[in-house]
């Protein structure tokens, strides 16, 4: 079905409640310790909203101004052609990946690998239960690797809970071998500082090199102490999997003080995290860099030493961005968007209230050469079409569709659903796509929508929190020469040379 409505209308009106609620205001006096990012390993979060907001939700679904309760609406040059609901693993469904004809899916009680040969009709191929959230996940030929951030009592698939205050709790990456498919096999564990909210692969031949990024310390945790003002770098033999091992700890935020040189946050910064280390890691090995969001800063590196990453250039927006998530480079190399996650993708922010330049994509060129290399900021971009106050929503995990000459990406906005634009025009960027589901409630603010959402081989998946794995098809002159391009294998935040 395809929204009518002129998404105008919904620009001017939704979310005007949300001021008298008082979301602005938590939004951005929070500290870190108040909005840390991302949904944690319980059940989604629900929250009653006001009787006025219910109303409004219920008044604007009424005049079709935003979709109805749980309707999936699109833009003309957008197909849903399936989807597979959520099975045997309940948890929130997390980040993707891509090998041949096969995706993996996260998921904070494991992971799913699904056969997409039919992108019409996915199979399941296997799913492995082993809870630890995020369950970031990659692949790299046989192996396949998980982030665990949540402090556990061993790191078999069988732990519980566990505070991070007892010393014998675990928290890092899983290894598994995935040569084959319907049986994937648990074969190896690297304990990490901090744990692993999220990892990048860096593959060489022999070896793949892991970035590991993980924050907020605290005095109290033994194997979490502050300061933590860099990212573990875990070495995995190809051929051994089972020796893998932390090779170095990089400083990325040197300085004085406790915490290093990093985001300082509030109360110097109002609004803003404090800079405990990196949330996400993407690399781009065919141009030895690396674009790291940091919490409170935005970092460039160079990667010519896997082991050695270098700092280059290190910015901070601290009018607009509350917490730096992630970074896309563009082909050339020569543009990063990073992503700011107001709220920590638990929050209703897609609206009047917040405005169009925050829970946004920041938009950079990168200028000058080799270790002088700098982020100059240009835009934001941020969807055009304000969602109910009880959607979560802001700018989360996404990839580029490659099209040579022009800057295209598709990007997952939880309940904003997602989004495909263009910012060839690094200071004019515009939508010209769209998918989302209407509010999974229209009293309570619910945890829900897409968390990943990415271009392979043809086609846009999506992992929705709530509602399972997602396929897209985009019809559009615009992006259809990406069709052109395949892949044998595909981690988002290892970005791909896609016309080597």
């Amino acid at each position: 079905m395809t929204l009518l409505n002129d998404p105008r209308t919904r620009h001017r009106r939704l979310g005007v409640a949300a001021v008298a609620a008082g979301l602005l205001a938590a939004l951005l006096t929070a500290g870190p310790a108040a909005a840390t990012p991302d949904p944690g390993d319980g059940p989604a979060a629900r929250a009653k909203v006001s009787r006025s907001d219910a109303a409004e939700v219920k008044a604007a679904m009424a005049s079709g101004e935003i979709p109805g309760q749980d309707e999936i609406v699109h833009s003309d040059n957008v197909q849903h052609l399936a989807n597979i609901p959520k099975d045997a693993l309940p948890g929130i469904n997390s980040d993707l990946a891509f090998q041949g004809r096969y995706a993996f899916a996260g998921n904070y009680d494991g992971f799913r690998i699904l056969d997409i040969s039919n992108p019409k009709a996915p199979k399941t191929v296997s799913q492995v239960l082993c809870p630890g959230s995020q369950n970031d996940i990659s692949v790299s030929g046989n192996l396949l690797f998980l982030s665990t951030d949540s402090s556990r009592s061993d790191n078999s698939c069988n732990s519980t809970t566990q505070p991070a205050t007892e010393k014998s709790s675990w928290e890092g990456m899983k290894v598994f071998d995935i040569t084959d498919k319907a049986n994937p096999k648990y074969v190896a564990a690297v304990e990490t500082a901090c744990g692993s909210h999220t990892h990048s692969l860096v593959p060489e031949r022999k070896n793949v090199y892991i970035y590991v990024s993980s924050y907020s310390p605290s005095a109290t945790f033994p194997d979490c102490r502050p300061p933590h003002d860099g990212i573990s770098v875990i070495k995995v033999p190809r051929n051994a999997p089972e020796k893998a091992a932390v090779v170095n700890f990089p400083v990325l935020f040197p300085g004085e003080g406790p915490d290093g040189g990093g985001n300082p946050g509030s109360p110097t910064n109002p609004g803003v995290s404090k800079t405990t280390g990196c949330h996400d890691i993407t690399v781009l090995p065919s141009k030895d860099l690396a674009a790291g969001a940091c919490m409170g800063d935005g970092i460039l590196f160079s990667i010519k030493d896997p082991e050695h990453p270098k700092v280059i250039d290190q910015v901070q927006d601290n009018v607009n961005f509350a917490f730096w998530h992630s970074a896309t480079f563009n082909q050339k190399a020569d543009k990063v968007v990073f992503t700011d996650e107001l709220g920590g993708g638990g929050a209703a922010t897609c609206n009047a209230a917040i405005g169009p330049n925050r829970g946004a994509d920041g938009i950079y060129d990168i200028v000058g050469k080799g270790d002088r290399r700098k982020l100059v900021f240009r835009s934001y971009y941020k969807i055009p079409r304000h969602q109910a106050d009880t959607e979560n929503c802001v700018a989360h995990n996404g990839s580029l569709i490659p099209v040579r000459g022009k800057d295209l990406m598709v990007q997952a906005w939880y309940q904003g659903g997602v989004s495909v634009w263009d910012f060839t025009d690094s200071v004019h960027p515009k939508e010209i796509a769209y998918f989302e589901r209407g509010p999974l409630s229209t009293d309570t603010l619910q945890v829900g929508g897409s968390w990943s959402a990415y271009y392979y081989n043809g086609y846009i998946y999506s992992n929705d929190i709530a509602k399972g794995f997602d396929v897209l098809k985009l019809s559009d002159r615009r992006t259809d020469p990406a069709e052109r391009v395949h892949l044998r294998e595909l981690n988002v935040q290892t970005q791909p040379d896609y016309f080597d």
